[in-house]
């Protein structure tokens, strides 16, 4: 695990084989180890002949802990993305995010569209547009003295996927608790970048596949059949998917 200064803020990558180079941003209460080489990407990616870069977002994993809500909000951290592509002098990468990672993703790809060569939105689908609510519920469920404590089965979910992680729960709430921007369909339809959206069929979080697809110039819409939000991560279909994303794109 390598680190670099991202305006002041730690962050944590790694950077794996060679030729094409994909970033990866992982999901919230995630972390680089957990969303992308548990699961298998890493190893799926080089072994195509990638470059991959992936980093622990800010307030996750091994980057630094920030526990000011201002600190956090995904353009902010879209920002981080951009800069490790500057530190490692990579000018354009393909960019695969999941979930909270495909918002971050979104707004990189909006702001800083000259250095995405492609993007997959993953684990996001129309509720990138529509929006998600009960975020309250969870900051509050990371803050609970006790897991136990928690009767709301979805944000208790998330406690316990920030345990088993090992994340920080109060960077996490910080993190949950900031600015949630809003990517709008007028924004999304002047996106020119290939995309591809990959959503579980069973994934209520993340909305569908085609509802985010339809909503911008040439995107492919990816189902990964029976999953949900959860267990699409890891899944064949979706690896296959990408591959052949990845190899078809412009």
């Amino acid at each position: 695990m390598r680190s670099f200064n991202s305006d002041g803020v730690t962050i944590a990558y790694v950077d794996e084989g060679g030729g094409d180079p994909i970033l990866l941003i992982h999901g919230f209460a995630s972390n680089l180890a957990t969303n992308w080489v548990q699961t298998g990407w890493v190893r799926v990616l080089t072994e195509a002949g990638r470059r991959v870069v992936a980093f622990d977002n800010r307030g996750h994993g091994e980057s630094e802990k920030l526990y000011d809500v201002a600190a956090y909000g995904a353009p902010l951290m879209a920002e981080d993305a951009k800069h490790l592509l500057d530190h490692l002098e990579i000018e354009r990468a393909d960019v695969m995010g999941y979930s909270m990672g495909a918002r971050i993703s979104a707004f990189l790809t909006l702001n800083h569209a000259n250095r995405v060569r492609s993007a997959v939105f993953a684990g996001l689908g129309s509720n990138m547009v529509r929006g998600v609510g009960g975020s309250g519920p969870i900051a509050a469920a990371l803050e609970a003295s006790h897991v136990d404590d928690i009767v709301n089965d979805t944000a208790r979910t998330f406690r316990e996927f920030a345990e088993s992680t090992g994340g920080d729960l109060m960077a996490l709430a910080a993190c949950i608790r900031s600015s949630r921007d809003k990517i709008t369909a007028e924004a999304l339809q002047t996106i020119t970048t290939p995309i591809l959206v990959a959503v579980g069929t069973k994934d209520v979080i993340g909305g569908t596949a085609s509802g985010l697809a339809d909503l911008i110039p040439g995107a492919k819409a990816l189902d990964i059949t029976g999953r949900d939000h959860m267990r699409a991560v890891g899944d064949r279909i979706y690896k296959e998917g990408v591959l052949n994303f990845l190899s078809e794109r412009p």
